[in-house]
């Protein structure tokens, strides 16, 4: 698996008709299973790694990513933050995207987003509330193990009925791009920006949403279908924040990009 253009990895064999974009922001190396299972099934499938620091960055690098390693356009498949930035590649360059899968997206609206950190927080003992505050807001996922601990307690914090025996993704975190453009992109929630740029989407658009996702669903449903009436909304059922981990909803996620990534 060698990389086809910087920070970009393959999966599977050419032509490459998906590109799946991490979360974090920050976590590449995050959408890795997502790719991998998608190559054992056939489709050849790009992984992009973010590394820009701004949100306006991120949209260039990813235009530059898919204009190098593949025949445009892609079906893109975003991860939480990469759901957003999978919507602002299609808005900006919508030669680049045939369809959009967003999956754990989160919400389009600020008023929606309040609860999300109580949710997590219910979800925790107190020790470990505090352990995961300290390991977001402090220097410890630096370390391979305070970012697998700190990976382990928002799995905890987010997923339904996780399969025990899957393999932890190697994700390379990066603090600064995490601060820098998680902020950006709040405020372009914030000021109503993201979801005007969302408007401006003309391919096809499929949302996957666990209905014990954290984040929550009317928030993405709601908001999307007034900018986009062609809205197709599926909700994962015994499902949190990551499809791909979760032990009821797994098939069902993975048969649904199948079906999104299936010839017209």
């Amino acid at each position: 698996m060698q990389p086809a253009a910087p920070f970009t990895r393959q999966h599977g064999a050419p032509p490459f008709t998906a590109a799946v974009l991490h979360g974090g922001p920050g976590a590449a190396g995050e959408a890795a299973p997502v790719a991998q299972e998608l190559a054992a099934r056939g489709f050849g499938v790009l992984e992009p790694w973010q590394s820009e620091t701004s949100v306006e960055g991120q949209i260039s690098e990813l235009r530059h990513q898919l204009e190098t390693a593949c025949a445009a356009p892609v079906v893109l498949i975003g991860l939480s933050w990469g759901a957003w930035l999978a919507c602002l590649l299609a808005a900006r360059h919508p030669h680049l995207a045939a369809k959009l899968v967003l999956a754990g997206c989160p919400p389009f609206e600020a008023r929606f987003a309040a609860q999300i950190d109580a949710v997590r927080q219910a979800r925790l003992r107190p020790a470990e509330r505090q352990e995961l505050t300290a390991l977001l807001g402090g220097s410890g996922m630096e370390t391979p193990a305070g970012l697998a601990r700190a990976v382990q307690l928002l799995d905890q914090a987010e997923a339904c009925a996780p399969l025990p025996d899957l393999p932890p993704p190697q994700i390379s975190f990066d603090r600064g791009i995490f601060q820098s453009v998680r902020a950006e992109a709040a405020e372009l929630r914030r000021s109503g920006v993201l979801l005007r740029e969302a408007a401006r989407i003309r391919c096809p658009v499929i949302v996957l949403h666990g209905d014990q996702d954290p984040h929550p669903a009317a928030g993405v449903r709601q908001p999307l279908r007034k900018a986009l009436p062609g809205l197709r909304f599926r909700l994962l059922r015994r499902c949190g924040h990551k499809p791909w981990i979760e032990t009821h909803a797994r098939a069902d996620f993975f048969q649904a990009l199948e079906d999104a990534l299936a010839p017209a």
